[in-house]
């Protein structure tokens, strides 16, 4: 497009000499925030209770503008129900299916606690639910479940809900100290309140032509009203850019109202002016439309621009225009590679309005003000001489012309018929058959353009630059609300198997109302695996075939049954179980006191004393006895899930860990076996190969040793210390080599209301042997961790250094 002002160039940019002018680009980054389970976008999961209001405020508000209430109006039998619900059937009193009621009979009960399909549910007369032992076992916060019944939309409990969620999560974001989480909801919210409009929209029309069927028939009571309905219905299809637009504004009303009332007081308050370029963009009329781009809306607030190619002051031409004469005026250097974004962001810049024109009415008493009337004369000029003059001025006088012709005329239509004779006559037509409407409105802003001087058509053309300006920023904060909004995943109360997924993997925000928040349900924060080995349950298991025996009783009766009685002592988790394994989780969670990885030991320990009791009876018995290494990992952080069906799979470093220290190699178990009756501990680490040769996994070439015993990790045995006081002690023991100076760490561990047991941890150092006969080498400073079981130990550290 050859613009005008390029030929001027020269004198334009002599004009704007010394112009200072701004540059604008919106944008809202979250920052310290977690992906959710697509790892792209934030999951979030809004206030159950306000989204049902806000649902319901919208519908209401969607049949009030379009003018539907009486076609989706239910009768009170109806609703008094609820929304969704059928009335119940009614009652019966005798024997026999459809026999009348007998005289006296007594009501029959309201619920029947049956075991039949489509009975009534058995009222839970607990005080507390039921605590299944696998992850996965259902637990339900009552005040975030689907709500029956009516919901009340009034506006007021609208906006009161709104204040109440934002206030709230506010308040977190200070606790947290995070003001993008309060972005976050803010985000959430007006994506979903988007969501709903169209939604809403969809389910009154399936609603409308529920209810028009009941005047279809021959047998219609009231012909004539079914004449009406379907005229009102069709206009509401009709009308969907404009009711969407008025539930948009009042949308956007409430909004502003909650911000300027309670919110910007108390952000400020908290945060001070932290993020306030961003909550500017969450305050923008274009939020609640389609595409920031409404007739009304744009005639109303900004300036009204074409709409289709043909439009000479369509936005992207006008956009292109206004770059172009800010590009003729050679602020920039010349050759910049981002000369376009950098221009375009000063058409953001509304005060770039101001600098360049003075709003269209500049002073020329001052230097300043000569340019400004110079570079003025200079827009004008370049508008009247690609003929868009016309059209600046008619998209203002079009405005007051609204009230009385729209919607039979469309704006656009109403605008261009101001300017084009043909287009004038085609509209007086329709008025004309629609209800011999006058045109006098048409003709006499007509009248107004062509008789405009030149000083007031330099105003409007300096009035229309300023608004222009403003639309495209707001533009421009709307299409970055937008890209922010793609990065958040509402999930709704529907998709419970999503949220349930996002929430065990600890990347759900929930931003729920203060009644909804359901005491003691605190994340995890991180956990403890415990994995249980048995050794040579294929040989075991074989052995007792050839006897004759039930192996599967044996492990059960021997092994899980009695393990199984200790979970609820020690609040533990069954992860997975299987023939010869077991694998156990404790977790932490905010605001607890934590005691995870000592009462994971002693759980551990537990378990070991077990084994040892049965096998005693086995021996007696003459059954073979079971073998037992455990392994505890401590990992700092909560562990996440993936889904197979409703089941949920734990997904964990420690699972991987703790499977290794549990292991036993087959060489350190034959060297060891022997002498192991007379050794104190159960717990060995080995080093065969030199680290250079390990490919820098020097962990994975270790020769493990754990027969009964408990091997625990660097980071649990750390976390320990912080849980209790360990007392460490340097005793002289006896080892698989010879005496030793060995460092031991004492402590006792709280499992329950006044109940403390020992622990005893060994610090052991690797010590680097010979794999053919494991003759010692030398000690390496690889340290390992056991917790120590054997009897006699405590009872000597008991003696040498009592508990106080």
């Amino acid at each position: 497009m050859a613009l005008s002002f390029l030929q001027r160039g020269g004198n334009l940019a002599e004009s704007a000499k010394g112009m200072q002018l701004g540059q604008y680009v919106p944008e809202i980054v979250l920052e310290g925030l977690l992906t959710g389970v697509d790892n792209v976008r934030t999951d979030v999961y809004l206030s159950p209770k306000f989204v049902d209001v806000a649902r319901a405020h919208i519908a209401k508000l969607l049949s009030k503008y379009g003018d539907v209430e009486e076609l989706v109006k239910e009768d009170a039998f109806s609703t008094s129900f609820g929304p969704g619900s059928a009335p119940p059937p009614p009652a019966r009193t005798s024997t026999f299916i459809g026999s009348p009621p007998m005289p006296g009979a007594a009501a029959p009960p309201a619920t029947r606690p049956t075991g039949f399909i489509g009975s009534p549910p058995v009222p839970n007369t607990t005080t507390s639910g039921s605590k299944g032992g696998f992850i996965g076992s259902p637990q339900v916060n009552p005040a975030v479940m689907p709500r029956t019944g009516p919901i009340k939309a009034e506006p007021a409990d609208f906006k009161k809900l709104m204040a109440d969620l934002l206030v709230l999560s506010l308040n977190r974001a200070k606790t947290e100290n995070n003001i993008n989480l309060d972005l976050l909801t803010r985000l959430a919210l007006i994506k979903m309140l988007r969501a709903q409009m169209t939604g809403q929209f969809n389910q009154l029309l399936e609603k409308c032509r529920t209810k028009l069927k009941t005047y279809d028939g021959p047998r219609a009571i009231n012909p004539h009203k079914g004449m009406e309905m379907r005229e009102k219905f069709a206009q509401f299809q009709i009308n969907k850019k404009i009711v969407l637009r008025k539930v948009g504004q009042e949308l956007f009303a409430t909004l502003r109202e909650v911000e300027k009332e309670t919110l910007s007081k108390m952000r400020r308050s908290l945060f001070g002016e932290e993020a306030g370029a961003s909550y500017d963009l969450l305050l923008n009329r274009l939020l609640f439309t389609e595409d920031g781009k409404d007739d009304y809306l744009n005639a109303e607030q900004y300036v009204m621009l074409g709409n289709y190619e043909r439009d000479p002051d369509r936005f992207q031409r006008m956009q292109e225009f206004a770059a172009g004469f800010i590009k003729s005026l050679a602020l920039l250097p010349a050759s910049q590679p981002d000369e376009d974004k950098q221009i375009d962001a000063m058409l953001s810049a509304t005060e770039n309005s101001q600098e360049l024109f003075a709003g269209g009415t500049p002073d020329e008493s001052t230097p300043k003000g000569k340019q400004q009337k110079a570079l003025l004369e200079g827009w004008v000029e370049s508008l009247e001489k690609e003929e868009l003059i016309d059209y600046v001025i008619a998209s203002y006088e079009a405005v007051p012309l609204l009230a009385t012709y729209s919607p039979l005329i469309n704006p656009q239509q109403l605008k261009n018929s101001i300017i084009n004779k043909t287009e004038r006559e085609r509209v007086k037509t329709l008025l004309e058959e629609r209800g011999k409407i006058s045109p006098d409105g048409i003709d006499n802003a007509v009248k107004k353009v062509q008789s405009m001087k030149d000083a007031d058509r330099a105003k409007v053309a300096g009035r229309y630059f300023s608004d222009f300006l403003r639309y495209h920023r707001d533009l421009r904060r709307f299409e970055a609300v937008l890209l922010a909004m793609d990065g958040v995943n509402v999930i709704g109360s529907s998709n419970e198997k999503l949220r349930e997924l996002s929430a065990i993997n600890n990347t759900l925000y929930e931003f729920l109302l203060a009644e909804e928040q359901k005491q003691g349900d605190a994340s995890v924060i991180d956990h403890v695996i415990l994995k249980a080995d048995i050794r040579d349950s294929t040989t075991l298991t074989k052995t007792l075939f050839e006897r004759g025996l039930n192996p599967a009783s044996y492990f059960s009766l021997n092994f899980f049954d009695p393990v199984n009685k200790l979970l609820p002592k020690y609040d533990a988790t069954k992860v997975f179980i299987e023939g010869d394994a077991l694998i156990l989780a404790l977790f932490e969670r905010e605001g607890e006191q934590g005691f995870g990885v000592g009462k994971t030991c002693m759980l551990a320990k537990e378990m070991v004393q077990i084994v040892r009791g049965y096998n005693e009876q086995s021996q007696k018995s003459g059954l073979p006895t079971l073998e037992l290494g455990l392994g505890i990992c401590f990992q700092e952080s909560a562990p996440m899930y993936l889904m197979d069906g409703t089941h949920r799979i734990m997904i964990s470093k420690a699972l991987n860990e703790s499977d290794r220290l549990s292991g036993c190699s087959k060489g350190a178990r034959k060297y060891l076996a022997a002498g192991q009756a007379k050794n104190l501990f159960n717990v060995y680490n080995f080093q065969t190969v030199e680290d250079a040769d390990t490919g820098g996994i020097p962990d994975e070439f270790l020769v493990r040793y754990n027969i009964g015993g408990i091997h625990i990790n660097a980071l649990a045995f750390q976390k320990l210390q912080k849980e209790i006081a360990l007392k460490e002690h340097l005793v002289e023991l006896p080892t698989i080599w010879s005496k030793e100076q060995v460092r031991l760490f004492t402590g006792v561990v709280p499992v329950g209301q006044g109940i403390f047991h020992r622990i005893i941890v060994r610090e052991g150092l690797t010590a680097f042997v010979d794999l053919k006969d494991f003759t010692l080498k030398r000690w390496t400073e690889k340290k390992y961790y056991e917790v120590c079981v054997n009897e006699a130990l405590y009872k000597h550290m008991e003696s040498a250094f009592p508990v106080v």
